[in-house]
């Protein structure tokens, strides 16, 4: 449960499936094949489409298989643990079959090679690339580079790895078109980078200062992906909620966004608390396409380590904002993110959080024990002292915490009539579909006469702590 990451789209081994291009004067002399694997949050996944775009756009093809590619891009995130050591495992796999392969190229993209250059070289020595996040534009010129040398027969342990790592505070990719897998939904990054500096995360180090694309740019993007079939688009953005365009702000986006002809649903992730302005609160009340969810991170109910994690709120006024949320949407949806253990963290600040977990009743919660990343001000200022024992005996209490608050949430739906956008078959039983509630709840029905990219109207019959159970009226 703890090493759950947010909003996944694609797990390890899933990639970016795009056709090559058609026009031959953009073919480079060494196009390759490119296999992207993507690890980490919904960001990861934006930025592999923008990747695939990126190589697509210089005569390059993205392929579907492992076995087709002669290069793989293993996209990563640095901002739990558990991820850098998902991925150097990767690695150490990817070396035996480099070992059969010497030709291939294999390439380190994203957070964590921007943050681990030297230790990603150290544990892996035949990675070829490292690049970070707003050195994307380059990855043509590095694959033209590193493949003269595999065709100049350069042993792969003398070959030296093209190295990427320059933040650039005016890089937003707004000219790039991505290249997105079919479905119904969309992430559109809205912005890039970060200004928070919480004390916990590395995030601002790795994809560097915030800033916004163009509103007008955002919109006639979002009117070309519902030409192209998407129902609903999510728009992206570190803390995404401190968007602005000159006068416009967030919430003049969500308007103008859900404006748009066609377009079902608007979603948004992630936002922050201390930016969660009443022009945000009245788009999402007012606007019919923009949904009634929110996920809210908390982090902590207690205001002494929201200082230290210096999240710029306190537990107080994040309890106001709740209140000032449900007051206007009634029917809202919220969910959050909480860390337990962090530096210093007592069993009384613990409990501050259990009880606001408590009062608040979040309909799902993303739930982690503190992991210290190097690099971060926490790393430097804070010793990580909360044992790991305690610290998994706390992310215990409030998983089964939260496990029944959700179960008792979800069971007040039976009997209610719910409109689900239809997303593809169930994984268990090829007769049902599954889709998103408006809440972001996950709904399992017969299929009937329904289609993938329709709205339904969903009978609550069952439910569990994570699923709707029903049929079609």
């Amino acid at each position: 449960m703890n090493d759950k990451i947010l909003f996944p789209l694609y797990d390890k081994g899933e990639q970016v499936n795009t056709p090559p291009q058609e026009s031959q004067a953009a073919t480079p002399s060494h196009a390759r094949r490119v296999y992207i694997e993507t690890y980490g949050c919904q960001m990861n996944v934006s930025d592999s489409e923008l990747m695939a775009g990126i190589l697509t756009q210089n005569g390059h093809q993205t392929v579907s298989q492992l076995d087709d590619a002669d290069v793989v891009l293993v996209n990563t995130c640095a901002i739990r643990e558990n991820a850098e050591t998902k991925v150097i495992n990767r690695l150490i796999q990817l070396n035996h079959r480099k070992r059969r392969q010497p030709d291939m190229i294999i390439g380190v993209c994203g957070c964590m090679a921007q943050h681990l250059r030297d230790k990603l070289l150290d544990a892996a020595p035949y990675v070829d690339l490292v690049m970070g996040p707003d050195a994307y534009r380059d990855l043509p010129v590095a694959l033209d580079s590193l493949a003269r040398g595999v065709e100049s027969h350069v042993s792969m342990t003398d070959r030296d790895p093209f190295v990427g790592l320059r933040l650039d505070k005016s890089e937003d990719y707004a000219d790039i078109a991505p290249i997105r897998k079919e479905g119904i939904r969309a992430w559109l990054t809205i912005q890039r980078g970060c200004d928070k500096m919480c004390t916990f995360c590395i995030v601002p180090f790795v994809r560097g200062r915030e800033r916004s694309l163009p509103l007008k740019l955002l919109v006639e993007d979002v009117e070309k992906l519902v030409d192209q079939g998407f129902k609903e688009v999510v728009l992206l953005g570190q803390t995404v909620n401190s968007y602005h365009d000159n006068a416009a702000d967030f919430g003049d986006l969500l308007y103008a966004v859900g404006d748009v002809n066609g377009l079902e649903r608007v979603r948004f992730t992630s936002p922050h608390p201390a930016d969660a302005t009443d022009s945000m609160i009245d788009a999402m009340a007012s606007s019919p396409s923009v949904c009634k969810h929110l996920h809210l991170p908390l982090q902590s109910g207690s205001t002494e380590v929201l200082e230290r994690m210096r999240r710029t709120y306190t537990a107080e006024e994040y309890r106001d904002l709740v209140s000032k949320l449900r007051e206007r949407i009634p029917d809202i949806a919220i969910t959050t993110d909480v860390i337990v253990g962090f530096c210093g963290e007592t069993e009384e600040e613990f409990m501050e959080t259990y009880k606001m977990m408590a009062d608040i009743r979040y309909d799902s919660a993303f739930m982690f024990k503190y992991s210290e990343r190097e690099g971060t001000l926490a790393h430097k200022a804070f010793p990580d002292d909360v044992p790991e024992t305690v610290k998994g005996e706390r992310l215990e209490r409030i998983i089964g915490l939260q496990e029944k608050i959700s179960a008792g949430i979800n069971t007040a739906t039976v009997g209610d009539t719910v409109p689900v956008l239809v997303e593809g078959e169930s994984r268990r039983d090829a007769d049902n579909y599954h889709g998103k509630t408006d809440g972001f709840k996950t709904a399992v029905f017969p299929k009937a006469d329904s289609k993938i990219g329709e709205v339904v109207n969903v009978r609550v019959d069952t439910t569990t702590a994570h699923t709707l159970i029903g049929q079609i009226v």
